[in-house]
């Protein structure tokens, strides 16, 4: 899995067993493989720019397919297996642009297979789109697999570039789950340190400055208006569109980079907190969090505040799959699907008119 945030490259190893929703699935090995720091400027670039020539594009694709591998291999060799071992890599390919029904995963699979040596299933949205689906988001059929509880509703919510959740009500069966995109994630946040701290990490560490700054009312307020907010679920958006968004709100005036943090981390915990009040039970929930967003203290003490009281804010890593492998493992529960033929959409949460298999083989 490479998210939006375009940071790199999570590798889970799964052992599944079962078929459908009956599968089950440990956590081998989890591995991370950061991004150069040239393939990373050229991914931000194309989708900041929402256009790039064809050169660019091919030679992206490979060095995308090329960290891929390295990750994959690297796995591998630190759990003690080889690609023989493997029934397949399930790789979700890197967003370049999602905007439904149209929407770019950029990925080599066949130079990816060729450099593990195994087969690989990728492409995973297309199919959805193609039954009117809004592609995304995919996970609720393996949060379902494996967070689903008999007397507890949960929230499985993932903080990366985006910020999606997925609604577990007690009991429910699969299709009685929503799931979509709140809005920000880490974006907004890692936007704002490469334009206005380009000789940083590109990313407010921990939320160190965020929660060093004030929360500037007057740009959540200008923001929170935006229309995708008050649109109904199945829905979906991009890093570039919520960034466009953040720019609008700031009117061209300039802030402080602390404040603008503060904002950003205020954002991203208030509109998920607005979207479980909207489409989720708000009380007695547990709110279980993966992605690179758990480890920003800002974010996370704002979720916290933003919350009942009575609402358990845990991680993932507290059901033994860790935060930053979570997203991960459950494209592995796709891939495995795929394999087997089962649709693993979820259509009412992609808006999809029926349930699809997902993903393409290449040998």
């Amino acid at each position: 899995m490479s998210g939006t945030s375009a940071d790199g490259v999570d590798v889970a190893i799964g052992e599944i067993e079962g078929r459908g929703l009956d599968m089950t699935a440990r956590l081998v090995h989890h591995e991370q493989h950061p991004y150069s720091e040239d393939l990373r400027r050229a991914i931000h670039a194309i989708r900041e720019r929402g256009e790039a020539k064809l050169s660019e594009l091919a030679r992206c694709a490979r060095e995308i397919s090329l960290h891929y591998a390295v990750a994959v291999r690297q796995a591998l060799a630190l759990a003690n297996l080889t690609a023989s071992d493997l029934a397949a890599v399930a790789a979700h390919g890197q967003t370049l642009f999602h905007d439904p029904p149209n929407t770019i995963q950029w990925l080599d699979p066949a130079l990816l297979a060729a450099e593990v040596g195994c087969q690989v299933i990728s492409d995973f949205r297309r199919a959805d789109c193609a039954a009117g689906g809004q592609g995304a988001p995919l996970v609720p059929f393996a949060d379902y697999i494996l967070f689903r509880d008999a007397t507890k509703h949960r929230v499985l919510l993932n903080v990366g570039g985006i910020a999606n959740l997925t609604y577990l009500p007690a009991a429910g069966s699969i299709d009685q789950l929503v799931a979509f995109d709140t809005g920000p994630g880490n974006c907004v946040s890692d936007w704002l340190c490469r334009e206005m701290d380009p000789q940083g990490p590109g990313f407010d560490a921990d939320g160190a400055r965020a929660r060093r700054g004030q929360v500037l009312s007057e740009i959540c307020d200008r923001f929170l208006g935006h229309p995708y907010f008050d649109a109904a679920p199945p829905k979906s958006t991009d890093g570039p569109a919520m960034i466009a968004a953040f720019q609008q709100a700031m009117a061209g005036r300039e802030y402080p980079l602390n404040d603008l943090l503060a904002t950003a981390a205020w954002l991203t915990a208030t509109t998920i907190a607005v979207a479980c009040g909207n489409h989720a039970e708000s009380h007695s929930i547990d709110l279980i969090a993966s992605g690179g967003g758990t480890r920003n203290k800002a974010i996370m003490a704002q979720l916290a505040s933003a919350f009942p009281p009575d609402t358990r804010i845990c991680t993932t890593s507290e059901f033994n799959i860790p935060a930053d492998a979570k997203e991960a493992i459950a494209f592995a529960l796709l891939g495995a699907a795929t394999l087997d033929g089962v649709p693993a959409n979820v259509p009412s949460c992609t808006g999809a008119r029926r349930a699809v298999v997902l993903g393409s083989i290449t040998a």
